[in-house]
């Protein structure tokens, strides 16, 4: 059987998994909302976090929460005392000790009903056999390439890919569902007539869409000066090459920009944001010079912020209700709002 078969065939068991009394007691309020089959594809869903950060924590509570099946947490990190500011799943006692085996007993206690792991390898040492395992991988603290090399494993596989992070008060999310199908509810007027007098009534339809998503290499690998996208670049938010200019930080010196090192860390991000704009022929005026000011640390609203919003789209995707964000979303609060940009298509 080829993958597209599997994917379907494992789709049919989740639905077909009956839901428990006490699954029903429990989730009454959601199954209400997004109804039953939505809610036995999420019983059904094993998903790994990779990266326990402070954006790892929201997404990891709100998961536990919706009633996935397992949710395995995997970092090789020690607990810091920045992380325990920013990682509400991580108590304070636990610095040094390892922030994924640390962060699992709070986890669980949010729901029993869900399985709970820790692993604390590191995830570069994993094959393409560990990801396999899961119905979603969404990873967070990673390097661009690491990032890169896992979303073209799940991508082959069929496995939901997202990524994410937040840096200071600025944050981001990608999803690539390769081709996701999904149901969305359109409401629809109509005229009808009752006793000979005209009624406008709202009528809904259940209406089955399909979404096609990019792989991140395809996202990130745009050339501005075509037609296509030298017409879109005014359009496109400065975000997008704020996450690309943090990205190419992180890989020339391993860590993100940090609070210790904050003036020397501003001037490296502006050479670094000089010198990709140049490359990707994009004007410097794009993105201005403040960023480099507002991206150190993590900040628990804009964690809480980004995380709601990552968790959703997993919960829609896994779920198969409602238009997913296809396929950036963006969170800065130079300007103060959220956007979902289509990159890469």
């Amino acid at each position: 059987m080829n993958s597209s078969g599997k994917a379907t065939s494992k789709m049919k068991d989740k639905k077909s998994e009956n839901i428990t009394e006490d699954e029903a007691a429990l989730y009454d309020r959601q199954i209400r909302l997004w109804g039953v089959d939505a809610q036995k594809r999420l019983r059904a869903a094993r998903v790994l976090l990779a990266g326990v950060c402070g954006l790892g924590a929201e997404v990891a509570k709100n998961l536990v929460l919706s009633g996935v099946k397992s949710l395995t947490l995997l970092d090789h990190r020690s607990v810091t005392e920045t992380d325990t500011r920013a990682n509400f799943l991580a108590p304070c006692d636990s610095i040094g000790k390892n922030i994924a085996e640390a962060s699992q007993e709070r986890a669980q206690i949010l729901n029993p009903m869900v399985e709970v792991t820790a692993d604390s390898s590191n995830i570069a040492d994993k094959t393409s056999d560990f990801f396999t395992q899961f119905d979603v991988v969404c990873v967070m603290r990673c390097r661009q390439q690491e990032l890169i090399r896992i979303n073209e494993i799940c991508h082959q596989n069929k496995t939901l890919f997202f990524a994410g992070d937040v840096f200071g008060m600025f944050g981001y999310m990608f999803a690539d569902l390769q081709e996701h199908q999904y149901i969305e509810e359109v409401k629809e007027k109509k005229q009808i007539e009752d006793n000979g007098k005209k009624q406008i009534v709202e009528d809904t339809k259940f209406v089955k869409r399909t979404e096609h998503f990019v792989p991140l290499s395809q996202a990130l690998d745009i050339d501005w000066t075509s037609k296509k996208y030298a017409s879109q670049l005014r359009r496109t938010s400065p975000a997008y090459f704020i996450m690309q200019i943090i990205m190419e930080f992180i890989s020339l010196h391993g860590r993100t920009p940090g609070p210790s090192h904050r003036e020397e860390d501003k001037i490296e991000l502006l050479t670094i944001k000089n010198a990709l704009l140049e490359k990707l022929n994009v004007p410097s005026d794009k993105v201005g010079n403040q960023f480099a000011g507002i991206v150190f640390g993590q900040l628990s609203p804009v964690c809480a912020i980004v995380g709601g919003v990552l968790a959703q789209e997993i919960i829609k995707a896994v779920s198969q209700k409602d238009l997913p964000h296809n396929n950036f979303f963006f969170f800065s609060t130079l300007d103060g709002a959220g956007v979902v940009e289509c990159i890469g298509h």
